[in-house]
């Protein structure tokens, strides 16, 4: 999918504008949906791996919204929306990251939708409806916070002086053995930072450590809607965004760390998966 030789290239601010308009509007939905979200609970891969009906209706609010403003786009919605456009621009949709969180109760699940222009992510939101932080980037435009009604604040890492001052966020798999582990590795890596946080969202988790509420992140096998929007605010809140030497990000490890420790913590990671795959 590329763009027409002669059609200038999409605005990533008016597909950001376009995107953060949208994830208002599902948010709305997802915040109505919350008190019976439990109601309507089904399962994916696993018996922990949860999708609600206000998953299903809010992606297809995000999808009907995205096409009817620009109707020649691509999309890929976590949901099962899938569609190849002509435009050259592919939009990147999780509509709720943090589905357990959402059936729980628990404030940290988040609308998640990125702009690709072929095949590059170039702006993306993400907005936590049960707190109405809404975090938005756009390549090389900074990254910004804006809580409620308040002005956007640019965003910018922490600088932890060491890997043992630094706070960790992570997250686990679906799978009984792969949690096992993943909770191994964990067991390895927390004596060696500050402290392991785990919030059940990546795109939460990768605005976090835009926003300095952590240092770093790192996750395995995150799929495309999980980290298209939060890893775009995280690189251009000024995170190295990596995967393990040699490999990109998200194949198989995703990783977002404050500069000031980036080193280590990848050295580390690398170590503490000799088997990843």
């Amino acid at each position: 999918m590329t763009t027409t030789p002669d059609a200038p290239p999409p605005d990533p601010a008016a597909l950001l504008g376009l995107a953060v308009d949208v994830a208002r509007e599902a948010g709305g939905l997802v915040a109505r949906g919350r008190a019976s979200a439990a109601e309507q609970v089904d399962v994916k891969s696993s018996p922990v791996d949860l999708v609600t009906a206000v998953d299903r209706a809010c992606e297809e609010l995000v999808v009907r919204r995205l096409l009817a403003a620009r109707p020649d786009d691509g999309l890929l919605g976590e949901e099962g929306g899938e569609r190849t456009g002509t435009s050259g621009v592919r939009w990147v949709v999780d509509p709720i990251d943090g589905t357990t969180n959402f059936v729980y109760g628990l404030p940290a699940y988040a609308v998640s939708i990125a702009a690709e222009v072929d095949g590059r992510v170039e702006a993306g939101v993400v907005l936590n409806p049960a707190t109405g932080e809404l975090w938005s980037a756009t390549r090389g435009g900074g990254a910004t916070l804006q809580a409620g009604d308040a002005d956007p604040v640019p965003l910018a890492v922490g600088a932890p002086a060491s890997l043992g001052e630094a706070l960790v966020a992570t997250g686990f798999g679906y799978g009984a053995e792969q949690r096992r582990v993943q909770g191994a590795v964990v067991a390895e890596l927390l004596p060696q930072v500050r402290d392991i946080r785990r919030h059940g969202s990546a795109a939460l988790d990768l605005c976090s450590v835009a926003a300095g509420r952590v240092d770093a992140y790192y996750e395995l096998h995150l799929n495309p809607w999980d980290h298209a929007a939060g890893a775009l605010v995280a690189a251009e809140a000024g995170a190295v965004v990596t995967g393990l030497p040699g490999r990109p990000f998200a194949r198989p490890l995703g990783i977002a760390v404050a500069p000031s420790v980036a080193e280590p913590f990848v050295a580390l990671l690398d170590r503490l998966h000799p088997d990843t795959v």
